[in-house]
């Protein structure tokens, strides 16, 4: 009986590990509802960050950052890093910014699985109830 409960327990810790979050994913626009661009998001020293790989809209292409400051101010907005610094905290990656290359500006971020495929991103100022949230799916 002992050796079923530890399979059993075994095989559940399986599937409730949460899905990897590597990988490419693709946002919206808010407005429209249009795919917007191709996001690859990977890990760096235990940390999550966001890289813009692809502007899926024609009247995006070549456009840079303009109202951005620092180091992206007037970076091309195809391969900058957008997601920046995010920890692991149970199921939740947070505790990191997130740059909308469109107003220029940076939020705190968090992003969460709504599901295997698709990815809850939110940006507030200082509370997490003062923001938005964008869906986001995989490629």
């Amino acid at each position: 009986m002992t050796v079923f409960y530890t399979i059993f327990f075994f095989i559940a810790t399986l599937f409730s590990q949460t899905p990897a979050i590597e990988g490419t994913w693709i946002t919206q626009d808010d407005e429209t509802g249009k795919k917007k661009s191709e996001v690859l998001i990977y890990k760096e020293k235990g940390k999550l960050y966001g890289k813009i790989t692809k502007l899926l809209l024609a009247e995006d292409q070549g456009k840079k950052c303009v109202k951005c400051k620092g180091e992206e101010k007037d970076q091309p907005i195809e391969g900058l890093v957008i997601i920046k610094a995010l920890e692991l905290d149970e199921d939740t990656w947070e505790d990191g910014t997130i740059l909308d290359p469109k107003s220029g500006k940076i939020y705190d971020c968090s992003i969460g699985f709504e599901n295997e495929n698709t990815l809850k991103v939110r940006g507030y100022l200082g509370f997490s109830l003062l923001g938005r949230t964008q869906i986001w799916t995989r490629k």
